[in-house]
């Protein structure tokens, strides 16, 4: 990898934190605290967000009842999740001790806080702990799988892709082989670096 590749990532990087403390600094004015791990919102903002939620006959009433009939469906999502789940701790104990690889940790992907919200009723509660779920989930594996293929295959496809993880713009140029191994392991801490 280049040296220009290195600082562009560190800029991006940069960047990101740069936006996340911008976002983080309009949110601030949401009048919420994080004490133990547990959201809290101060009495009377949390009764104006119960003024805003739909109650449930309110809500089945105004849901197709196309969307309804869809509910054992898209739920039936959670059993493949909670495997894929119960893989994925299994893989990362497993290959990341024979491997030497770091991988990330759940706790960082799967967030589960919607739920302190006083504007969501019961059901919307229930969606919301579903896709804090699933979507966590999701990214924890590309996470996962980003980190791996960094390690096995650090190859960019000859096709460009939909998606890519943080280390993929620090892989090689398809077709690129040469004196492949020794920048194998070069690019392994190089991208470590960056990412820690």
């Amino acid at each position: 990898m280049s040296e220009r590749i290195k600082e562009m990532m560190v800029e991006i990087e940069d960047l990101r934190q740069k936006l996340k403390e911008e976002i983080e600094q309009q949110e601030k004015k949401i009048d919420y605290e994080i004490k133990n791990g547990y959201i809290r919102f101060e009495d009377e903002v949390l009764s104006k967000q119960k003024e805003n939620m739909k109650h449930l006959l309110a809500w089945f009433g105004e849901t197709p009842f196309i969307q309804l009939l869809s509910a054992p469906i898209v739920y039936g999502m959670v059993l493949p999740a909670l495997l894929l789940d119960l893989m994925l701790f299994v893989y990362t104990y497993v290959v990341g001790r024979v491997f030497k690889i770091t991988f990330v940790q759940r706790k960082d992907y799967i967030v589960f806080d919607r739920q302190y919200l006083g504007y969501l009723n019961i059901v919307e509660k229930l969606n919301c702990l579903y896709c804090a779920y699933f979507n966590g989930l999701m990214q924890y594996s590309a996470a996962i799988a980003g980190r791996t293929e960094l390690y096995f295959c650090p190859i960019k496809h000859a096709k460009k892709i939909a998606y890519d993880h943080n280390y993929y713009d620090a892989f090689f140029a398809y077709g690129d082989g040469e004196k492949y191994p020794q920048k194998l392991e070069k690019l392994r801490e190089e991208v470590q670096e960056v990412s820690s």
